[in-house]
């Protein structure tokens, strides 16, 4: 099998490393990649968000299948031209991609689905936002309606806080979405979706806030774990059966059936789980370290998926023990980023006991490898639990130097110390 990853983030990185895992794939290519990736496959260039660009490279190298990592050209239908030209592609046409493209087209669908979910009110003119704004708190969620590559949400018991955030949105010309707030713990369940068929992996959990403790803004992702000792194996049953598999075929029953991977954030509260919000794709960065413990073929699994086969395929077996990702980012992220910066000590990327993913990365004319995005790195560390997962994780991430860098001392602490229940 030939494979082609569309992405540049340490998402795909991860993606890249467990297809090649796969002894059925006889050629790997990435494109744009990054100085990670070009380790381990192929790199090309092309424009992700240009469906004749990524249908040409696809067609020049003779692909079997297009793996698209980002939502961005899946939301605009990148998989729809794959997949026009004959070839097969693990991603959701951009009507199903709607999931995630549109938070307001989420909670239709969730209301139709009968999907558990925040109360919610789009507000679409500043003239009504004062008004909105009374009907909800003490803690306000202020959601950008469109993509926002995770950073487009505030939660804040400062009414002054979510009424700028608002104001700001809206003057950029975006709706704004009000949402009541979920309590609980959250959880990250990917699944494979093809149609009503629904295959969970592992359930992770992401850690938003730029700060150890939960401080600070929202980023695209600090850092995740998986398995989550805390979590009852009944409750991811529960999110499949009354959660997934209701919004799957909801999507069907509208002529828009998903086909990829369908990711389900979650709040798990005294009534139960709640969706916090669906996306379209892997999720970055819960992918490194639940792919870390994936011993199935990947593309046996994705090329499933993505020719409707996937119930015909066994179910994901997974390795014994934890795997946990921590973010290196650059300075000043989540805002705007320094970049250019001289990256020591990242190696060869893959020991035993951890891995080193690019995500905003690349190499100079010199060679040097240099911070070229706002979350620089994954450092993913697996263990016998996830004591030892985090010890290697850390013990690695130690080692790496980036100027200005930071990153939090804190993934899946709460879990090892048991302070999270359900």
């Amino acid at each position: 099998m030939r494979v082609l990853v569309i992405g540049s983030g340490a998402r795909e990185h991860a993606l890249v490393l467990a297809l090649r895992r796969d002894p059925a794939v006889s050629a790997l290519y990435a494109a744009p990649g990054n100085a990670g990736i070009a380790q381990h496959a192929e790199i090309r260039p092309v424009d992700p968000c240009s469906a004749e660009a990524v249908v040409a490279l696809a067609t020049e190298l003779a692909s079997d299948l297009v793996v698209i990592g980002p939502e961005v050209p899946l939301v605009l239908g990148v998989a729809d031209a794959v997949r026009a030209a004959g070839i097969a592609c693990f991603g959701p046409s951009a009507a199903a991609a709607r999931i995630e493209g549109s938070k307001a087209f989420a909670k239709d669908v969730m209301s139709a689905a009968g999907v558990r979910t925040a109360h919610s009110e789009i507000v679409d003119t500043p003239a009504e936002l004062d008004a909105a704004l009374d009907r909800f708190g003490p803690t306000w969620v202020v959601k950008d309606d469109g993509l926002a590559a995770g950073k487009g949400v505030v939660v804040t018991a400062d009414r002054l806080a979510a009424r700028d955030h608002g104001a700001e949105l809206l003057e950029n010309g975006h709706p704004v979405l009000l949402e009541s707030f979920l309590d609980g713990p959250e959880v990250s369940l990917f699944c494979l979706v093809d149609g009503e068929t629904v295959v969970p992996l592992l359930p992770a959990q992401d850690h938003k806030r730029v700060g150890d403790g939960d401080t600070g803004p929202n980023t695209g992702g600090m850092g995740a774990y998986t398995p989550l000792p805390w979590l009852p194996a009944e409750t991811v049953t529960e999110i499949v059966e009354d959660v997934v598999k209701p919004v799957a075929a909801e999507l069907v029953r509208r002529g828009s059936a998903f086909s990829g991977l369908l990711y389900a954030g979650l709040a798990i509260g005294a009534v139960g789980p709640a969706v916090v919000e669906f996306n379209c794709r892997f999720g970055d960065p819960e992918t490194q370290a639940v792919l870390a413990l994936l011993e199935s073929p990947l593309a046996e699994l994705l090329n499933a998926t993505a020719t409707g086969t996937l119930a015909d395929v066994a179910a994901p077996r997974w390795r014994d023990g934890s795997a946990i990702t921590v973010v290196v980012a650059a300075e000043n992220y989540p805002g705007r980023p320094r970049i250019g910066d001289v990256i020591t000590g990242a190696g060869d990327g893959t020991r035993e006991d951890s891995t080193v993913l690019h995500a905003g990365t690349a190499q100079r004319e010199d060679g040097a490898l240099v911070s070229a995005g706002g979350r620089v790195l994954s450092i993913v560390g697996v263990g016998a639990d996830l004591s030892e997962a985090r010890a290697h994780a850390y013990e690695r991430v130690a080692s790496i130097k980036l100027p200005g860098s930071h990153y939090r001392n804190d993934i899946g602490l709460a879990a090892v110390e048991d302070r999270i229940t359900v």
